[in-house]
């Protein structure tokens, strides 16, 4: 249970990230300046939770757990690669804001719920069981009702913005799908500073920071950064990373849905944006879509131990 609340807090926190970059775009900065500061600070405060995990991580260890907890220089790499879809998501899912509205974008992204589903499933070359699939017909119709695509009567489909909102689902996907695949017998916390400085690599070549060095980081952007470093480069790969080898990227792409409910109750209490009684709803199909898959399994769980005491 713990680690799907883990994976769950991880989503939720991504859940705030469009409301701080609507802000930012509202003061000036460009999209380079804000993923590159936002990376910035979850790569500072990754290795530093590291560092201090090292200073302070006095328990004992046998030679064998020890042995887990360090990363060869190809696990390593390979982390570093696994980083670069949270860049690649932020960038996309980002950019499509100034192309197309919110609630269209949100619905976009959210297609990785089915998308990572899908991936697993070829990979696995099994089909998903039923209570995975009822989740996420359930899931989706939520998404849909929950974003509002046709509260405001009508949305601008740009063509480039739905492209862009589509690549960064799948770009999700991926980087739900690599948390649990990459290097998983490392120490989750280096797992996540390994994989942040994957991310900083990419966006630094594609944007160089110059905002280091023009001013900007003192004009604003440093707050923006701290807050988007934290609930959207620091906390979710730490959880992550810690939570998606144990339920299974599946599961995690369902959990990962609680991005929306807590985007939608940012719209109204932070941004004070008018939400229709059939978006809450939608919001309440999310949370039960998200609930579905360990409901199951606890009702499984309990007729087996039942079954089990009768005999």
């Amino acid at each position: 249970m713990k680690y799907w609340i883990s994976v769950l807090i991880g989503a939720m926190s991504y859940g705030i990230l469009s409301t701080i970059v609507v802000h930012a775009y509202d003061y000036g900065f460009t999209l380079g300046e804000v993923v590159g500061s936002q990376l910035l600070v979850g790569f500072l405060l990754a290795w530093l939770l590291v560092a201090g995990l090292s200073f302070f991580g006095k328990r004992k260890r046998n030679k064998s757990s020890e042995r887990k907890q360090e990363a060869s220089w190809k696990q390593r790499l390979l982390l570093m690669l696994a980083g670069t879809p949270s860049a690649i998501t932020g960038l996309l899912y980002y950019h499509s804001l100034t192309y197309i509205p919110a609630s269209l974008a949100i619905i976009m992204l959210f297609q990785f719920s089915w998308i990572g589903v899908a991936i697993q499933a070829a990979i696995e070359k099994r089909m998903p069981g039923k209570s995975m699939l009822f989740a996420l017909a359930v899931l989706l119709i939520g998404t849909v009702l929950a974003a509002g695509i046709n509260h405001s009567g009508e949305s601008k489909f740009h063509p480039y913005g739905i492209g862009l909102g589509l690549l960064s689902a799948v770009s999700y996907s991926l980087m739900i799908l690599l948390s649990g695949k990459a290097a998983p017998r490392v120490h989750p916390a280096k797992r996540s500073a390994w994989m942040s400085t994957g991310a900083l690599l990419l966006v630094f070549v594609l944007f160089p920071p110059y905002f280091l060095i023009n001013g900007q980081l003192w004009e604003g952007l440093l707050l923006f950064g701290a807050m988007l470093g934290l609930f959207g480069a620091f906390l979710p790969p730490l959880l992550y990373a810690a939570g998606i080898p144990h339920i299974g990227e599946g599961m995690a792409s369902i959990v990962g849905a609680a991005e929306l409910p807590v985007a939608v109750l940012l719209s109204t209490f932070v941004l004070h944006e008018e939400v229709a009684a059939l978006q809450w709803c939608g919001v309440l199909l999310v949370l039960l879509g998200i609930a579905l898959p360990e409901l199951a399994k606890r009702y499984r769980s309990l007729t087996r131990q039942k079954q089990s005491f009768d005999l």
